[in-house]
């Protein structure tokens, strides 16, 4: 009884925290800085600023940001992703704003659930997310998570992949609780990978879109990141209850790095170029090389959720 009042606890503490965190996702220079003009441009290092919500760069050594608030965001190409929550829902339901190369909001989904991933395909056909949703009678933690997906060009929604057929070596996989999170697409827009959740473990999954069909590829990665050249995957791994490492895992020979960040991750890693990672932590964005080797290097203070164009 006393693990079940802790557990609804940590719960209802968790929804809170990201109800009371989140911040709308519209055009706002409210803020005493005035909104600067972003747009995307190749190689651009973007990301959310932490302290406002507002998406932003660094152009010339200053800070630039715009006045376009965000939860989590994501850029490739000539498109973009913003989520974030309606203030004042509950239970949460997020907004879904698939932008243009000015950032400014070509369509909108509003879904159940709160922000955790984004991200979008190299070739910008893709717009993808992971929201945290709550009352799935089979989570034992009272919440679970919803991927989906949005077709850039056709306007095909997906709003879970949780029916995608899924094989473990030669047999099917089903259960109540998959779960699936952090998508992250190949350059040829078809080809992706994901994380698969279920009792207590967590799987790689590829899957071929057009085919609609995957396979668990291997355990313990989560928030997989595909890198460039697309023969690598950047992924947390987890040590211990709550603790993640980051590492590469070379998917020819399964061969898995451990990157030089000794900190816990808990993110979804992006590929700056084909030798570096980066990834939020402790309110800042920072990058480590893709080998295991060096040290990290802190980037961009007060800021998170960080997006490279390409």
């Amino acid at each position: 009884m006393k693990k079940l009042v802790l557990a609804l606890l940590g719960t209802a503490l968790l929804i809170a925290a990201a109800v009371g965190y989140t911040v709308s996702a519209r055009h706002d220079t409210a803020d005493a800085e005035p909104a600067a003009p972003l747009a995307l441009s190749p190689g651009q290092l973007l990301f959310r600023d932490t302290a406002t919500g507002r998406v932003g760069t660094i152009d010339q050594g200053k800070r630039q940001l715009s006045g376009l608030k965000c939860d989590r965001f994501a850029a490739a190409k000539q498109t973009a992703v913003c989520l974030a929550v309606k203030p004042g829902t509950l239970p949460a339901v997020t907004d879904v704003l698939v932008l243009d190369d000015h950032l400014a909001v070509r369509h909108n989904e509003t879904l159940p659930g709160t922000p955790s991933r984004a991200r979008v395909s190299p070739d910008g056909k893709r717009v993808d997310w992971t929201l945290f949703v709550t009352g799935d009678s089979y989570a034992q933690t009272g919440f679970s998570t919803r991927a989906g997906l949005y077709e850039v060009d056709t306007g095909r929604l997906v709003k879970t992949i949780e029916e995608l057929p899924v094989f473990v070596g030669d047999q099917r996989y089903f259960a109540a609780d998959v779960n699936y999170w952090g998508i992250t697409f190949a350059p040829d827009g078809n080809r992706f990978y994901a994380t698969l959740g279920s009792k207590g473990k967590t799987y790689l999954v590829e899957a071929d879109y057009a085919r609609y069909r995957g396979k668990t590829v291997r355990e313990n990665v989560e928030c997989p990141s595909l890198s460039p050249d697309a023969t690598r995957v950047a992924f947390k791994k987890k040590t211990s209850e709550g603790v993640w490492r980051l590492s590469v895992l070379d998917l020819k020979t399964m061969q898995e790095t451990e990157l030089a960040e000794q900190r816990s991750v808990d993110d979804q890693a992006l590929w700056q170029d084909g030798h570096t990672v980066l990834y939020g932590l402790d309110n800042a964005v920072w990058a480590v090389p893709a080998d295991g080797s060096g040290a990290p290097r802190k980037l961009v203070d007060n800021a998170a959720s960080p997006a490279v164009t390409g």
